[in-house]
């Protein structure tokens, strides 16, 4: 039976990839029936949210519960792989099958997969967040395949040059911090290790055979204050509708400081300049959704540090 694609991931893949993307949406009915007879799967409808995937639960010939995961071929899926077979299930979902050429990843599933999201206290769900961080880091292959913090912080360059030196619709202000601590904080990096690259409270679920596990590591070679940032701005809009961002954050910054050995300075700086780094990516990709990470570095940098 054909499953629906849903209208978000149509219109991500069509903003992001144009006339392939349109291709591969085409294709991807094609693509689960062969992914059935490969590995005996039946595919059942697609979670629900999706942006840049399709993922769907599925179910092996053997009764196993897994998940199926297809995407259209680029770097950041091919390091997913490559991440998820470096942690080898220790602190993530276990990478069961993949299949590079295609984009096709196959996973256990994760029961009984409630996200951390749901988790009202926050300050557990930041207590969680940084135990899994732990489990996550890996010292990495002397030859691999993972983009450094130094290549992601690239993309300002980028910024620049599409503006002309200028920063368009960003607060100058802020591009000019983002650069600045990039700037001060990439020499001064501790040993680069893999990290997740994305740990926040969507990619961490509830699972049987550990408390928490985390999904979708992009796979990013960096020192391990720097995976901080992401939880840091999630989950947003969350966050803005908060009677005090700021507090909320400080608090966080406190748990990370303490349970991982971090100092809080740095955390504050990392999750500042990644936070103007993910504004120009979303507008970069999708020409929209960017102005709540300048909202959110007002809220971090008022952080005692």
């Amino acid at each position: 039976m054909v499953q629906p694609i849903p209208p978000n991931l149509v219109r991500t893949t069509i903003e992001l990839y144009g006339d392939n993307g349109r291709s591969w949406l085409q294709n991807l009915p094609h693509l689960i029936a062969d992914c059935e007879k490969r590995w005996s799967l039946t595919v059942r409808p697609p979670f629900l949210d999706l942006s840049y995937n399709y993922v769907a639960p599925a179910i092996r010939s053997d009764g196993t519960a897994v998940v199926l995961k297809l995407g259209i071929v680029n770097p950041e899926l091919l390091t997913e792989i490559e991440a998820l077979r470096l942690y080898d299930g220790r602190g993530s979902a276990r990478l069961l099958e993949a299949d590079p050429e295609q984009g096709i990843l196959l996973l256990e599933q994760l029961q009984p997969g409630i996200p951390l999201i749901n988790l009202d206290d926050d300050e557990e769900a930041t207590i969680i967040a940084a135990q899994v961080m732990r489990q996550l880091w890996r010292p990495l292959p002397l030859t691999h395949p993972f983009p450094t913090v130094a290549r992601w912080a690239a993309g300002l360059t980028r910024l620049r040059q599409l503006f002309d030196g200028g920063t368009g619709p960003f607060p100058a202000k802020w591009v000019n911090k983002a650069e600045s601590l990039f700037n001060e904080l990439l020499p001064s990096q501790a040993e680069p290790v893999l990290l997740h690259g994305d740990l926040h409270h969507w990619n961490i679920l509830q699972a049987q055979r550990a408390p928490w596990l985390a999904l979708d590591p992009k796979g990013i070679a960096g020192e391990p204050i720097y995976e901080a940032g992401a939880l840091l701005r999630n989950p947003f809009p969350w966050l803005a509708e908060q009677p005090s961002p700021t507090r909320i954050l400080a608090r966080r910054v406190d748990i990370l400081a303490e349970l991982l050995g971090f100092d809080r300075g740095r955390i504050i700086d990392w999750g500042a300049a990644q936070a103007v780094l993910s504004g120009w990516w979303l507008f970069e990709d999708h020409g929209h959704g960017w102005e709540g990470m300048f909202a959110f570095v007002e809220w971090l940098t008022a952080v005692p540090r």
